[in-house]
């Protein structure tokens, strides 16, 4: 049965394969120029559409992980801070950790580049197809008590102790509250061992339980945050405010 390209391409849109009727005309001048067997003209167009939907995949976790900026392993300045361990932070953009279900803890001053680590590690766990939501400690409590108020509550904890890779940056940058402690305990509880939780904090290590108004919920929590985490201590002076100090010069800024 010979059929038109016309007639091709509507069946292709029918079986929703919409981008490969797009390219099919480019495709059939290259099997026809390079002299490609029917196989191999087939092949083009399975890879075409396999490519826009790992492309399309990849743009809709970008987009629910919720990042701010291009943050990656490869613009990161490891000359600012020449400490940072490399091979190391390597390693974890394999996302080995992810695999194993374990904890990632950075820690260091404002503006040495933990959020940047933070959310390049999470890139590169959504290059590998991971599911993964960035959120700040603040943003999660909101998130957290607006679902109390439109009695979603549980619906929302479900989600977010599922999510194969869960990012929260600026941890105890605000003294935690109650309900807020009990929740951040309970996700930490259901999480442990199940799925892996990235955590960034201002505050020192033996800091993370002044954090907590409780003072029976800190080392609960804590333990399994801890339990065969990573660790990244960082340490210097702010890149932001570096960057700030060489822009005034540039203007001649007093």
């Amino acid at each position: 049965m010979n059929h038109s390209m016309p007639e091709i391409n509507t069946l292709l849109k029918q079986l929703r394969l919409s981008h490969m009727a797009e390219h099919l005309a480019e495709r059939n001048r290259q099997a026809i120029e390079g002299k490609l067997t029917y196989l191999e003209f087939l092949a083009l167009l399975v890879q075409d559409e396999m490519l826009y939907r790992d492309n399309k995949k990849l743009i809709v976790r970008l987009k629910r992980a919720g990042f701010q900026g291009e943050k990656t392993i490869e613009n990161f300045n490891f000359d600012f801070n020449p400490k940072i361990n490399r091979a190391y932070l390597q390693d974890l953009a394999t996302c080995r950790f992810v695999a194993e279900k374990s904890p990632v803890l950075i820690v260091g001053p404002c503006g040495t580049g933990k959020s940047h680590i933070a959310k390049a590690i999470g890139r590169c766990a959504i290059r590998q197809g991971i599911d993964v939501l960035f959120t700040s400690q603040s943003r999660l409590f909101n998130t957290l008590q607006a679902a109390k108020a439109t009695h979603c509550f549980d619906k929302k904890m479900a989600q977010l102790i599922k999510i194969p890779l869960l990012i929260i940056d600026d941890f105890g940058i605000k003294p935690l509250r109650t309900p807020q402690d009990e929740d951040f305990h309970d996700l930490i509880a259901e999480r442990y061992e199940n799925a892996s939780t990235v955590v960034t904090s201002n505050l020192e290590f033996n800091e993370w339980g002044d954090a907590f108004p409780n003072r029976l919920l800190p080392a609960a929590t804590l333990d399994r945050l801890r339990h065969d985490a990573y660790r990244i201590v960082l340490e210097g002076s702010s890149y932001r405010s570096s960057r700030e100090l060489k822009s005034t010069k540039k203007t001649g800024g007093k």
